[in-house]
């Protein structure tokens, strides 16, 4: 007798999503909201315009006026990492949207058919796993010329191993259930059976697998910016703005490097510990 909850998609999905989860996961997830919502939000709400200059009041520490200070050009760094915020988030969501697709994807098929099919596969993931990823955008940027997208679909491209490698497991394990070979005895189409059948049930790792993949996208992001192959100046970017601030640092002007620094490390952390959490609880409600 095979369990209703097994056949009926997506069931397993939401009765992970019901259990209760840590502290820790609500303090994450906390913080990646509020993060996420400033990005949306921030260039519309932010006190001053994140490129007006003011050099009368050029690298100011915080005052009532400015917050967070200005920076060498008298510009807000309180609006500047608002606004920043957006393409800061921007580009590590397309990178995700972009590398969970393909991973996952190709993780079902490799899974769906195994034998050679599964074995070449895994093959060609050991082989991009040993190529880094922020590298292979460097070259993307040198060769495809500087900006937004080069990195995001250099990057997008590279993590999909790391999401098809976590996929692929959960996958082969779905794939051998005995609700797949009911299905397939009852005349289902492959493509039917894993896009209603299996898709769900690897939604949760790769949900997890997505959260992490992106603390991950933007500290790879921010450091492309911050060597110049990536966002340019003036446009506000956590990465260009920590770019910015090294040549205020020796004129005792931390306020812009600090904020911005600060900022994509405490993104980096929150969306990794929630992504681990996310994961952690996947493993204990299987």
């Amino acid at each position: 007798m095979i369990a209703t909850t097994d056949v009926y998609p997506g069931a397993r999905v939401r009765r992970r999503l019901t259990n209760v989860g840590s502290p820790l996961l609500y303090l994450s997830a906390a913080v990646a909201l509020v993060l996420t919502i400033t990005a949306v939000i921030g260039p519309w709400i932010a006190p001053y315009d994140a490129d007006a200059t003011d050099v009368l009041n050029a690298g100011q520490g915080p005052t009532p006026a400015h917050w967070l200070g200005t920076d060498s050009l008298g510009r807000d760094v309180l609006s500047r990492a608002m606004a920043g915020a957006r393409l800061s988030f921007a580009a590590p969501a397309l990178v995700v949207v972009l590398s969970a697709t393909l991973g996952t994807a190709l993780a079902i098929i490799a899974a769906w058919n195994g034998g050679w099919i599964d074995r070449l596969f895994s093959r060609l993931l050991n082989v991009m796993f040993s190529v880094p990823g922020i590298l292979v955008a460097v070259l993307a940027s040198a060769i495809f010329g500087l900006g937004f997208w080069a990195p995001v679909i250099a990057l997008g491209i590279v993590y999909a191993p790391y999401m098809a490698r976590v996929v692929r497991s959960v996958a082969i394990a779905e794939r051998h259930r005995g609700y797949v070979e009911s299905l397939q005895l009852a005349g289902m189409p492959a493509w039917r059976i894993c896009i209603r059948h299996l898709l769900p049930n690897v939604l949760p790792i790769v949900l997890a697998q997505a959260t992490y993949g992106f603390g991950m996208a933007l500290a790879d992001f921010a450091a492309i910016s911050f060597l110049g192959l990536g966002v340019q100046p003036p446009q506000a970017e956590w990465g260009v703005m920590v770019a910015e601030g090294r040549s205020e640092l020796l004129n005792g002007q931390l306020q812009q490097s600090v904020v911005a620094g600060t900022l994509i490390v405490v993104t980096v952390v929150a969306f990794n510990v929630l992504g681990a959490q996310l994961a952690s609880r996947n493993g204990r409600s299987k």
